[in-house]
């Protein structure tokens, strides 16, 4: 395997990890510096050149992209996947975990536990946002910090209110979450590879410090995770896209919540932490999975007239309950099972002697309108009768107003 590492720190601990992990293992490792690339859209068929050359062949880029060059970063990504090189971090990937709004509007709407999280830019709707979280201590974080930094703890509804205007006057963007009190200063950093956690270590803050990042002085632990801490971290890195990820989740009474997912994790502080070869597993995951480069299945799709990808939900009395897949009548309406979801199992490819139950929920491949009876329905949202407004509301203005 021909395996590129893209990262403006080739010195870097994890850097050279990866790439005497590849060495040790007969592959071709070559370090690029993500910012000497230029995107080469003039011919045919999409191209990179690297400083100033045609760049060579690859089987799979690795990327390490710092939250300081996200955009373009994710342009050169993206265009290794137009080049059909393998990569377990798409660019979306990528992008769905560095905006930390965007990545706690996504997990939100699956069955992931997440603090609960507000953000408001007028300053009128602020005090509302923070009671809305369960009012003070709130954590206060900026959507652009990374390693704590930009994260503050504010004891109380005043201070809040204060940091989070005096934020948004210098143009800032900023999250609004409840402070996880029983967590103590601590949480869990498990390192997810492909479908599974490889490692997994606990950090704790030091001293009256809530932020338990090791580059804030925590100190870090080996840590065997429960299953359902272990189900959760998996769940997160696939939902955002990602094959290699590190999850920070919070320790609380309801269970694993997930504060980050990071799509270029460091690799000293859980290899110290835990004396595991992690290095050596995301390498042996990318050469397995060298061959199978990642597919827009909506592009895909789009020449088959009628025909989808849809979650089918087996409701409680339905016809299908206690039926096996071959009895169905799916495959007769032109419908192909993928996966098949139970409680916190998945099932790929289920065989067609396995029996449907109630709750089960079925990705399936077939013609749209014959899925279209079992899709289940959208989820409302209770509606609140507003006070009508002492004065009336102005339009809003064109985008092109002065």
């Amino acid at each position: 395997m021909k395996l590129a590492i893209l990262s403006r720190a080739p010195r870097s601990y994890s850097t050279q990890r990866l790439r005497a992990a590849a060495i040790d293992r007969g592959h071709t490792v070559r370090i690029l510096d993500t910012m000497r690339f230029a995107i080469d859209l003039s011919r045919a068929k999409p191209n990179l050149q690297y400083r100033s050359k045609q760049l060579s062949d690859y089987d799979a880029v690795l990327p390490r992209i710092g939250a300081s060059i996200t955009y373009f970063g994710m342009a050169v990504v993206r265009q290794f996947e137009q080049m059909d090189v393998y990569t377990p971090n798409t660019a979306n990937g990528i992008g769905n975990s560095r905006d930390k709004l965007r990545a706690t509007q996504i997990l939100s709407r699956h069955d992931i536990g997440i603090p609960a999280t507000s953000m408001a830019r007028d300053r009128a709707d602020v005090p509302a946002a923070i009671e809305r979280v369960g009012g003070a201590p709130v954590v206060i974080k900026l959507l652009e910090g990374t390693q704590g930094i930009g994260v503050i703890l504010a004891p109380d509804n005043t201070v809040a209110s204060a940091v989070i205007e005096t934020l948004q006057s210098t143009k800032q963007n900023v999250l609004i979450q409840r402070f996880i009190a029983e967590s103590k200063g601590r949480d869990i950093r498990a390192f997810v590879i492909g479908d599974r956690v490889v490692a997994a270590m606990r950090r704790v803050a030091k001293g009256d410090e809530f932020r338990s990042n090791v580059h804030r002085g925590g100190e870090a632990e080996a840590v065997e995770l429960d299953p359902e801490f272990e189900r959760t971290a998996v769940q997160a890195a696939q939902i955002m896209g990602l094959r290699v990820a590190g999850v920070d989740m919070l320790e609380s009474d309801e269970g694993p919540l997930v504060m980050e997912v990071n799509s270029s994790p460091g690799l000293e502080e859980i290899e110290a932490a835990t004396s595991l070869d992690i290095a050596g597993a995301i390498i042996d995951h990318i050469d397995n999975q060298v061959a199978f480069p990642e597919l827009d299945v909506r592009q895909r799709l789009t020449v088959s007239t009628g025909y989808g990808v849809a979650e089918l939900h087996v409701r409680e009395g339905s016809d299908l309950v206690g039926t096996t897949i071959d009895k169905s009548g799916l495959s007769e309406r032109d419908i192909a099972i993928l996966t098949l979801n139970r409680g916190t199992s998945v099932i790929p490819n289920p065989k067609v002697e396995r029996v449907l139950e109630a709750d089960d929920r079925l990705l399936c491949f077939g013609r749209l309108e014959a899925m279209r009876d079992m899709i289940p329905e959208r989820r409302s949202r209770p509606r609140r009768v507003r006070p009508l407004p002492d004065e009336p509301i102005p339009d809003e203005p064109d985008d092109d107003a002065s």
